[in-house]
């Protein structure tokens, strides 16, 4: 395990239970509140962009906001938020994606994204992978290009990384940490 590894590992606390029974909630706040562990994870974040060539960093609702924007400002690129449908004012492209009980919707501002672009997505952690692959459509549909996928935290026995191999299309997937 590497230095940063056993840092953001220290800082990430198991909540038991939450938010129902039988889950291991991964709650990050402890590592947000420590500034050289979320320096450290800035860094890291914006060493993948630089690395993908990334010209923008698409951040997830809602921590994938928290993460998105010091990487973007760390790496000097732009920051564009995806958001939940509803919240954005003006033309935006849509995103409908599967939950396991019903669908859910995420919007980016059509503007904001352009071909030539070339997008990292950047969220705290890869479940099941359906929000970072609608994302990923979204980005597609913008005319933009994918550069990746940037996570603090993999929960590899959910098999986000499987589902999105293919929508991914050779872009890397990097996570910090995998659980």
């Amino acid at each position: 395990m590497t230095d940063i590894e056993e840092l953001l590992l220290s800082r990430i606390r198991d909540v038991a239970d939450y938010p129902e029974p039988g889950v291991m909630f991964k709650d990050i706040t402890p590592l947000l509140a420590d500034p050289a562990a979320f320096t450290a994870l800035t860094d890291a974040l914006a060493e993948i962009a630089g690395n993908t060539g990334a010209t923008k960093i698409v951040g997830l609702e809602a921590r994938g906001f928290i993460l998105g924007a010091p990487v973007a400002v760390r790496a000097g690129i732009g920051f564009i938020p995806v958001r939940k449908a509803g919240k954005l004012p003006g033309a935006t492209l849509s995103q409908t994606y599967d939950l396991e009980y019903g669908s859910a919707e995420i919007e980016v501002h059509a503007e904001d994204l352009a071909a030539g672009d070339r997008v990292l997505v950047v969220d705290d952690v890869l479940a099941t992978g359906g929000t970072a692959e609608a994302s990923i459509q979204l980005i597609r549909r913008a005319g933009a290009e994918v550069a990746g996928l940037a996570v603090l935290m993999e929960l590899g026995f959910l098999g986000g990384r499987a589902r999105l191999e293919p929508t991914l299309a050779g872009a890397p997937l990097e996570s910090l940490l995998t659980v």
